[in-house]
Parts: C-alpha cells; structure tokens; sequence
C-alpha cells in the first residue's frame, strides 16, 4: 500500500515568499528553503523583515490570491491520485495554503500554522510536529504504508531519503550536485513516471 507524499512550494505551485517579494519589491524575501537550511532560521528572518516593513497576513494573503498552480500541476495531482494515496506535505502555513489548495481540487495537506495578532501583524509561527516531512513519512510508514516522497528543497531530503522512492523535482543545481544517489527530474511526465516505476 503506497502513499506518495509531494512537497507544494516549487513542486506544485510558485513559491509564496518569492512571489511575495516580487510584489512587495523586497529583494531579501527571496530568501526560501532552497538557500536556507535552518528553517527557524529562515522564518525569523522572513518575520524580522516584514515587521521593518509593517507588513502582515493580509498583504501576504493578497499575491497569494493572484498564484495559480504550475502549469500541469492540477492535472499531474488528478492521475497520480487515481492511482495512489496522496498527501501534501509543506512547510507552508495553513493561511497561505487554502486558496492553492482550491485550484489544486483540495487534496490533503499537512502544513504549519502562524500566529497571527488582531491587527494582521504575524508574531511568529508554529510547526506541526518537530522534523515535519520526516515525522510524518514515517508516521504513515508505522501505518503499514509503503512511502514515495518528491520535493526541490533542504527540507524535503529527509522525507525523500526515508522513503522507500524518492525524487528531486526542479531542484536547485547545487542540490542536485549534492546528493548525486537521489534521481531528479523536471518535468510532470518523468515524476510520474519514476513513481509508476518505483510502485511496480
């Protein structure tokens, strides 16, 4: 019994914070997992800079509502889930999630959530579990699931590697050259592909 657990940000949809930065014109929000190992790290700085700027969940909500889905992203997620379970697993924050996941046909997503005060301004966030996509694929492994992972980023390596398959999709060149052992692919066609083969 398999279920294939898919990163979103760089996977099935832009990346928010990059989107963000663009419509903002605030260059140092570019900063994303694919650059950032630490994510506390990452996100601290993410909040630092949006207070300097006195900017929150409203304005963040607002690109958000202008993101569509990577071409193909909706029709890839539609035939994989025929065939297999799926389950979204992100680092991303429920709050930012719900719009994607309306133009995506709602499929699951384990995501983090942030905390947000009265006046719109977010004072900080808060992970689901420790270790997020590693806790959750062997979670479900410890459920009598077989676990198929794909991601692009830092803090997807943990869930691909734990996985019975697992697979690099648009990853940055430097991760790649990092971790030469995982496949990576970079078209809808050849991860599906490679997951009908690793389910065979």
């Amino acid at each position: 019994m398999y279920i294939t657990c898919l990163d979103l940000e760089g996977v099935l949809v832009p990346e928010i914070w990059i989107a963000f930065a663009e419509a903002s014109g605030i260059p140092e929000l570019k900063r994303t997992t694919r650059d950032e190992p630490d994510y506390d790290k990452l996100m601290k700085y993410r909040l630092d800079i949006l207070n300097q700027h006195g900017l929150g969940l409203k304005e963040i909500q607002e690109t958000i509502a202008k993101i569509d889905p990577m071409p193909g992203a909706k029709e890839f997620m539609d035939e994989l889930r025929e065939m297999t379970q799926v389950v979204i697993l992100s680092d991303t924050f429920s709050q930012f999630a719900k719009p994607l996941m309306k133009k995506l046909g709602w499929p699951a997503i384990f995501c983090n959530e942030l905390v947000v005060a009265p006046d719109g301004k977010i004072t900080d966030y808060k992970l689901r579990c420790e270790k997020t996509k590693l806790t959750t694929v062997r979670a479900l492994q410890s459920c009598g699931f077989e676990t198929i992972a794909s991601g692009d980023s830092f803090n997807d390596l943990a869930m691909i590697q734990a996985s019975k398959a697992g697979f690099l999709f648009r990853a940055p060149d430097s991760i790649k050259a990092d971790y030469p052992d995982i496949p990576a692919c970079d078209t809808y066609d050849e991860l599906m592909n490679l997951i009908k083969s690793a389910m065979d």
